[in-house]
């Protein structure tokens, strides 16, 4: 776990931390993140990398097909290209959060917030999972086919996470049972 962390950190946010800069893409060398890993105080093995790589529940990182470089899938804060094409997303995708943040996520919709993209699951216990990480889940049905429609863009990660800019107010419902009455029935 605290190594699955560490990677997240450093190949999503922030790279210069242990003084790896990572490609266009996201990449990094191996051997390069390895060694800059363990000048750093926290030594990684290649077997545990490519364990954490192999084991993470959430398939954050992928190895490219030569296993010399790594990158993290998606939930970057640092300016990279996937390089992911649209695709187009099925009717409904769900968002989990916190009640804490509804009001909030009910006036201005999904924004990334600290990241470059919202991130979105193909099903509702993947939302209830993320979104109950701070609580009581509060999950969110998005209107992803309409938005789609409409115009906005969906991408799909490598480990299956739906991502798009935004989502406005007026694509979302839900059930809460403090905010029932603010939210949009299907």
């Amino acid at each position: 776990m605290r190594t699955s962390k560490f990677l997240a950190l450093v190949l999503r946010h922030d790279p210069g931390r242990i003084g790896v800069t990572l490609d266009s893409q996201g990449w990094v060398d191996v051997d390069e993140l390895l060694r800059a890993a363990g000048a750093a105080g926290l030594p990684i093995t290649r077997r545990e990398l490519d364990e954490v790589v192999r084991t993470n529940p959430k398939q954050r990182f992928t190895l490219d097909p030569a296993t010399n470089r790594i990158r993290a899938n998606q939930g970057h804060s640092v300016n990279v290209d996937l390089g992911l094409s649209p695709t187009e997303p099925p009717a409904t995708l769900f968002h989990g959060t916190s009640a804490a943040v509804l009001d909030a996520i009910l006036a201005e919709g999904l924004r990334p917030m600290g990241r470059r993209h919202v991130h979105l699951s193909a099903d509702r216990d993947t939302a209830v999972a993320v979104g109950g990480r701070h609580g009581p889940a509060v999950v969110l049905t998005v209107e992803s086919g309409r938005m789609s429609a409409d115009g906005h863009h969906f991408f799909r990660s490598a480990n299956g996470v739906w991502l798009t800019e935004h989502v406005p107010p007026s694509y979302l419902s839900g059930d809460h049972p403090l905010h029932t009455q603010d939210l949009p029935r299907q």
